[in-house]
């Protein structure tokens, strides 16, 4: 696939700039639809990074359903501030986002827009505010110490699998409150078969007589697994006693409608459902990625590992932050965020049909050195002296659908630091280089599984946890 890429790239390259893909689109290659498809799909930040030197800094991107046929690239900040400013009527994300529709479901908060989305978002936005964050700590610093503690000293850990492990225990429990590890036991590999879902199932979404074989056949039974046993989570949830003292997100959202807001009408089982699928999804996969990457970075500088192991030891949790912003800056877990237009529009000067799918680059963004100068070096520092402007640094998206778990993600990953640099030193495996990314699913995650070695400290640090 390697060789195959570089060809193509140089095949795309080969164009002349001011070759457009038909009148009415902003220049991009000429390539095959489906040979540009398995380029964004299994390539992306390659693939954008060639066409962006090639074309500048907006361009078309061609593809198949249930792809967008027709992808608009931006990544400058005036264009991207435009996009997320833009009315929500016309920039719809959830038809942006319709690919995911067979995993999440029609309810999902990513999938729906206007007034539906709208719901959603006010009635999931209080599960993940300031109080309930800091209600969720002590239970995520538990979560983390059991698991760390399995660890061994002086061996190679596969950090990739061992963060999907710990941010997946951390949202069963906090989103559906699952005490029972029988429960958990049974639901994590069903969700694992979802992460690992190859890009070519997305087609049967498309097809539906391909669901009756091979690996479109084996997802749908996976997926009928997975809601029998959310439904019966659901269904025993709402029949628990004590129901108005939890507070785990699956509780607090079966509690809508009791209160006096007559817009807060019940969620329905199947609202719940995709609700529930989403922020297991959404919530776990992304932290796991993230961190793997952080820790792939500090194994690889040792001056900035030891800064970051003394702000572990200090309790300086804003210089951790800025360590895992730095590597979700460096290694974007989420390519870019979509919106499908429902209208022919002028968007950022581009005069684009309806239907017309535009994309904020995540990846090419994080790229610029006008956003971040000297961008291709890890440096944690640039998210503390004030560089880092607004439009410049998106993992989590923006405007009305910026990530509602963005706070809950960053502080789930700074407490996973702090717990792992409070006891281990980190290094590369001999001979080991830079990790290379790889589309899983719709995340980017490092190849070779982001593998460190962890010696013990002399010394754990008995400093308090901040509060």
């Amino acid at each position: 696939m390697g060789t195959a890429f570089r060809v193509l790239c140089r095949t795309a390259a080969a164009r002349r700039k001011d070759d457009p893909v038909t009148s009415v689109y902003p220049p991009g290659p000429r390539l095959p639809r489906v040979i540009q498809t398995l380029l964004y799909t299994r390539r992306r930040t390659r693939y954008v990074t060639a066409l962006a030197r090639r074309y500048g800094d907006v361009f078309t991107v061609r593809m198949v359903p249930p792809y967008a046929e027709n992808l608009v690239v931006f990544s400058r900040p005036e264009h991207i501030r435009e996009i997320f400013a833009g009315d929500p009527a016309n920039l719809h994300a959830g038809e942006g986002n319709r690919i995911l529709g067979a995993i999440m479901g029609e309810h999902s908060l990513l999938l729906t827009d206007e007034d539906e989305h709208a719901r959603a978002r006010r009635l999931l936005m209080p599960a993940f505010a300031g109080s309930a964050l800091r209600g969720y700590r002590t239970l995520v610093e538990e979560i983390a110490e059991t698991q760390v503690d399995r660890w061994a000293a002086d061996t190679t850990l596969p950090t990739l699998d061992r963060m999907n492990a710990l941010t997946l225990e951390v949202i069963m429990q906090v989103v559906f409150g699952m005490t029972d590890q029988g429960r958990r036991d049974e639901l994590a590999p069903l969700l694992r078969h979802i992460i690992d879902i190859n890009p070519i199932v997305f087609f049967g979404w498309k097809y539906p007589r391909l669901q009756r074989f091979g690996p479109w056949k084996r997802f749908r039974d996976n997926q009928i697994e997975i809601d029998e046993l959310l439904y019966a989570e659901i269904a025993r949830r709402r029949a628990h006693p004590d129901l108005d003292r939890r507070t785990d997100v699956l509780s607090r959202l079966l509690a809508v409608g009791s209160g006096d807001d007559p817009a807060d009408t019940p969620l329905t089982d199947a609202e719940l459902r995709d609700q529930l699928i989403t922020l297991l999804l959404a919530g776990h996969e992304t932290t796991a990625s993230a961190l793997s990457w952080t820790l792939h970075e500090l194994a690889a500088d040792p001056r900035i590992q030891d800064t970051a192991r003394r702000a572990a030891a200090e309790g300086d949790d804003k210089y951790l932050e800025a360590v895992l912003k730095e590597a979700m800056r460096r290694h974007p877990v989420i390519g870019g965020a979509v919106r499908r237009l429902t209208e022919d529009s002028t968007v950022c000067g581009f005069d684009l049909p309806r239907g017309t799918v535009v994309s904020t680059s995540i990846v090419l963004a994080h790229q610029r050195t006008d956003n971040h100068p000297d961008a291709g070096r890890f440096r944690p520092e640039r998210f503390l002296d004030g560089s880092v402007t607004a439009n410049t640094w998106l993992p989590f998206g923006g405007g009305v659908r910026r990530c509602i778990g963005a706070g809950f993600s960053l502080m789930e990953g700074t407490v996973v630091l702090r717990e792992i640099l409070s006891r281990y030193t980190l290094s590369l495996p001999p001979g080991a280089g830079p990790e290379r990314g790889r589309i899983r699913n719709i995340t980017n995650v490092p190849a070779g599984g982001a593998r460190v070695v962890l010696t013990p400290d002399e010394i754990r640090s008995t400093a308090p946890s901040p509060t």
